[in-house]
């Protein structure tokens, strides 16, 4: 029998416009659509391969026009948790919908919670108020870098991000993330922040202070069994690339590699694809490339953005789709927006895409708008023979002889 694989890509902030609630998330977020903004911003996208692939069909992208006989399946999904983040966004991907929002803090920390960080700190620290994290480090860096004293911030999401300087003498990489871990084992309860972020930085002034690749993310584990808890109880591999394990705290996830930038995510995906490495051993490998949302989606750089599209097109045209045996399958999608066009510079609730393609798929498929990112899990365990947990499954070429259950009844979006 031919060994099946599922590849599953997330591009970090690529929405394909704005879901009816957007309203619900800030007034930021009507009329966002990331890659159809960008896309007219810069003049036209260039991605020949996924516009061949028909990547135009899924919304309207100047210079990508669609192609309704590409052989792939196409369409877009709405997200049914209450949120737009990252956590939120994988979580649901993997059958796990989040009916509370996070809390977030648009005002800024209350003054109980940056009491209790200090305590952990053993110092008082700076910030506590929503920032960019690259202007917080402009406006409180050189303080941090005499006082010691770590900065803290928020976004429009549900974050508690900590910068410090990565010189010991000052702060030091390991006790940043060592207070990051007791800030998390502290925000369960009442305030179950989704995720705390450490974020290093080098430099000795205003002028020159950079983040560095040496982030880490620790969020609140899922609160019940996912996809990939679920593979690996029926005895499947399941490979992450990039943050995946730590959206999931490590749970369901046989191996990773914890790449940094997109270039080393698509380095570690030809890796997979070409059979190398645990990569190359997994049933299901799942990577997150955060370059777009992290880099550029927030800093509202629309050209950058266009560019990176631009590199992923060819490396998927000429590094990855050609090495696909034939019963490997892979989808593009996204884990919420970030319009890099907007007056916001936070994320933006929006639709992801849906783009499945491989060698088992011969004609084209256009599925229009599903209810829920979590047929992507029912997808890969309906590929993977395994028994949907939840969600409905795309349809899927020579399906596999596991009888599907009968799927839940999904609630409309509110």
């Amino acid at each position: 029998m031919t060994r099946r694989r599922f590849f599953l890509i997330v591009l970090d902030g690529c929405g394909v416009g704005e879901l009816p609630d957007a309203i619900q998330y800030g007034i930021g977020d009507l009329g966002a659509n990331t890659l159809g903004n960008t896309a007219r911003a810069v003049g036209g996208l260039i991605m020949p391969h996924l516009t061949r692939l028909g990547w135009g069909n899924i919304t309207e992208m100047q210079g990508v026009p669609p192609e309704p006989n590409a052989p792939v399946v196409w369409g877009k999904l709405a997200e049914r948790s209450r949120g737009k983040d990252s956590v939120v966004g994988h979580w649901e991907m993997m059958g796990v919908i989040t009916e509370t929002p996070f809390p977030i803090y648009p005002h800024g920390f209350p003054i109980e919670l940056m009491q209790a960080f200090e305590k952990i700190v053993g110092r008082p620290v700076l910030g506590g108020l929503p920032a960019s994290g690259t202007e917080i480090l402009k406006q409180l860096g050189e303080e941090h870098c005499r006082t010691g004293s770590p900065i803290l911030y928020t976004s429009a999401d549900s974050v508690f991000q900590v910068a410090a300087h990565e010189d010991p003498a000052i702060f030091g990489l390991e006790r940043l993330y060592a207070v990051c871990e007791a800030a998390r084992a502290m925000l369960i309860s009442p305030h179950p922040i989704g995720r705390v972020i450490a974020r290093p930085f080098l430099g000795n002034h205003a002028g020159n202070f950079q983040r560095t690749g040496n982030r880490r993310d620790y969020p609140l584990p899922p609160p019940t069994e996912t996809v990939l808890d679920h593979l690996t109880a029926h005895g499947k591999t399941v490979h992450s690339i990039g943050k995946i394990a730590e959206f999931f705290s490590g749970h369901g996830i046989t191996s990773s590699q914890h790449t940094t930038n997109n270039t080393a995510h698509q380095d570690a995906l030809e890796e997979a694809v070409r059979g190398s490495g645990d990569g190359g051993k997994a049933d299901f490998v799942f990577a997150n490339l955060e370059d777009f949302d992290m880099l550029y989606g927030h800093r509202n750089d629309p050209v950058n953005f266009a560019r990176l599209l631009t590199e992923f097109d060819t490396f998927l045209g000429e590094r990855f789709l050609p090495f696909l045996a034939p019963g490997d399958l892979v989808g593009i999608t996204a884990d919420h927006g970030n319009d890099p066009t907007t007056l916001s510079t936070d994320h933006s609730r929006e639709y992801a895409p849906l783009w499945l393609a491989g060698k088992p798929i011969t004609a084209p498929q256009a599925l229009g708008e599903r209810t829920t990112f979590a047929d992507w899990g029912a997808t890969v365990c309906h590929w993977l023979g395994v028994p949907v947990l939840s969600g409905t499954s795309l349809p899927l070429p020579d399906p596999t002889p596991y009888p599907l259950p009968e799927m839940h009844k999904e609630k409309p979006l509110s």
